[in-house]
């Protein structure tokens, strides 16, 4: 297997580009299987408004087996970073794989109101590039039950991007790319929210023995949205176990490689809509054990848009132009 590699013509620095599409190659490179039968299927889970708390990331007060497992048996990117530490303007790079600033869409919820916003012209995302190359496309909140989170910054209608909530509805054989959309950190901001998940918690974290961030103020009211939080990581691995669970049931978890990642940091004063680390840097593993060795971590710098050409890559669809990632490759 020859794996080539030139850069993209792009207005930024070449060192930049250089670094930050490497990682592409990792699977590429170790994927043998890539343009054999049956393709893989694709999973994206997404969570919203956490940062980097996970047991595997090394905090103590929380219990994430789950994550910890597609970390421990995956590809981890020890310096990942979104490209926008704000939701819709996050899903709409994350879902075209090209910069927010490059498609209009880098104003928060810019188009809720009359003035609409239209993607450029010849930009697809990657859910029509897939179904266009066989896939059943299917997004879904955590438990399968309802069409998960879209919230982007631009028009379109959802049987343009979207089979359905789940793959069954897929021709035998057909696969598949699915979104799980999990709530996240947002499980705190209304008081009745929070009581659900406490419910669901085996323990709930000891705020006496929180240890705040040295840029918030060590007071109760802090404390405790603080240990809410890390209450919420420990529920986000519960459904990410669900999720896991749910692909074996199916008999399908062996063809599939799961993509993990936050949409941007907690929301909290140096969080969410800050370009601080605490907002833009985010946990991403990328998992499939018979597939893409694992047990790996990479440091090199990433960003959440690389996913996009890294799974069009993995299900052997080729990554169009427009798209800004920055090497393009082909495997002989």
């Amino acid at each position: 297997m020859i794996v080539t590699m030139k850069e993209r013509t792009m207005p930024i620095n070449r060192t930049i580009i250089a670094v930050m599409r490497l990682f592409v190659i990792t699977f590429i490179s170790c994927s043998a299987w890539a343009y054999s039968a049956p393709r893989p299927n694709i999973v994206w889970i997404v969570v919203d408004d956490m940062s980097c708390h996970f047991a595997y990331q090394g905090e103590k007060l929380v219990t994430t087996p789950h994550v910890d497992r597609l970390a421990s048996e995956g590809v981890v990117f020890s310096n990942a970073y979104a490209t926008a530490p704000v939701c819709s303007t996050f899903r709409s790079a994350m879902i075209t794989s090209m910069y927010q600033t490059a498609i209009g869409a880098h104003h928060h919820r810019s188009s809720r109101g009359k003035e609409k916003i239209h993607l450029p012209k010849g930009v697809r995302t990657i859910p029509e590039l897939l179904r266009d190359a066989g896939y059943y496309t299917c997004i879904a909140n955590a438990d399968g039950t309802r069409y998960g989170k879209e919230d982007y910054n631009f028009v379109y209608k959802r049987g343009e991007l979207y089979d359905g909530i789940d793959w069954k509805g897929r021709k035998k054989g057909q696969p598949f790319f699915a979104q799980f959309q999990l709530h996240g950190g947002k499980h705190r901001n209304s008081e009745k929210g929070y009581e659900a998940i406490k419910a669901k918690l085996d323990q709930l974290v000891d705020r006496a023995a929180v240890t705040l961030p040295p840029y918030y103020p060590d007071h109760p009211v802090f404390r405790e949205d603080w240990a809410a939080y890390l209450d919420s990581v420990n529920y986000t691995d519960i459904e990410v176990g669900r999720i896991l669970a749910r692909l074996k049931k199916d008999k399908v978890l062996d063809n599939t490689i799961v993509f993990f990642l936050t949409d941007h940091g907690i929301s909290q004063a140096r969080g969410k809509q800050f370009l601080y680390e605490e907002g833009v840097k985010i946990p991403f593993v990328v998992w499939s054990p018979k597939l893409i060795p694992g047990g790996v971590v990479r440091d090199e710098l990433i960003a959440h848009i690389d996913m996009g050409a890294a799974s069009l890559a993995l299900a052997g669809i080729p990554i169009p132009d427009r798209m800004q990632e920055l090497i393009t490759f082909k495997i002989i």
